[in-house]
């Protein structure tokens, strides 16, 4: 096998200004960490929730090799035909056969294949299927695809996470941890060299409470009343790891987390 990759992971790509954090920064990224793949959920693109295939085609030209969803995968009616159009983007691979799109995809960079795998949490998430029997499947559909396996867990609970990394330590390369725009400080190599993170949070405005105007949610917690939530302008960052891959297939080295502000210039500040 080809020299071992580097990946660099992005969590939550949350509204436009999430977007433009991630490749505003990006350039500078690859270059320090000499990544060579880059992967990044992109289920709050538009506006907080789901994503249209312009957003994903401006990631993908931005430098971002393979996409991951969540819960919010079919939010935008106009992805669902991208989700088959053999693009680098999933879904949840435990979700029903019958909804669209598919839950893994295999990139190709200087020789190395890397596999991405979507997951969804069974516990306050709506997934079809359990995500601990589905991956065997997936596992078993992906021999002699893939040197190397990054599975995005997109869970509610940190029990459902952590479970889930101990089930595929040894098995897969890496299982970085979704959903909750928090980035977690467990950022580590199990035993069996898969690099774990129960979450790797966000990129976009952490002024605001997950990535919305910290004003509504604060109302809606206030009042217990339906607030319409809007994205956040403040304070961007990227939350991301940085995982480097063993030569030997499907195993990691180290998991570093990327936890930086971007600094838009004035004129970039203001758009959408």
């Amino acid at each position: 096998m080809p020299a071992a990759p580097t990946i660099l992971f992005a969590g939550d790509i949350v509204g436009g200004l999430g977007r433009r954090t991630l490749l505003g920064l990006l350039p500078q990224l690859r270059e320090q960490f000499e990544t060579t793949f880059v992967v990044v959920n992109g289920e709050n693109i538009a506006g907080g929730l789901g994503i249209t295939p312009k957003l994903a085609d401006e990631l993908l030209a931005g430098g971002v090799d393979a996409i991951t969803l969540g819960n919010h995968t079919y939010r935008r009616a106009e992805i669902i035909p991208y989700l088959d159009s053999g693009k680098p983007i999933v879904r949840p691979a435990n979700y029903l056969a019958t909804q669209p799109g598919r839950g893994w995809t295999v990139v190709e960079k200087d020789g190395v294949r890397l596999a991405v795998v979507s997951l969804s949490g069974n516990l306050h998430l709506r997934a079809g299927r359990v995500a601990f029997l589905e991956v065997e499947s997936v596992l078993r559909e992906l021999e002699g695809k893939a040197d190397h396996v990054l599975v995005d867990m997109h869970a509610e609970l940190t029990s459902e996470k952590v479970a889930m990394g101990w089930h595929l330590d040894g098995r897969v390369t890496a299982v970085v941890g979704t959903h909750t725009h928090v980035p977690t400080a467990d950022a580590r190599v199990l035993p069996g060299g898969t690099a774990y993170i129960t979450d790797v949070g966000m990129t976009g405005p952490r002024g605001g409470v997950l990535g919305v105007k910290k004003e509504q949610s604060i109302q809606s917690l206030r009042t217990h009343m339906n607030v319409r939530y809007e994205t956040s302008d403040e304070d961007p960052w990227i939350n991301a790891v940085v995982i480097r891959c063993s030569e030997t297939p499907r195993r990691a080295e180290a998991i570093e987390q990327v936890l930086a502000p971007w600094r838009p210039a004035p004129q970039a500040a203001g758009r959408s």
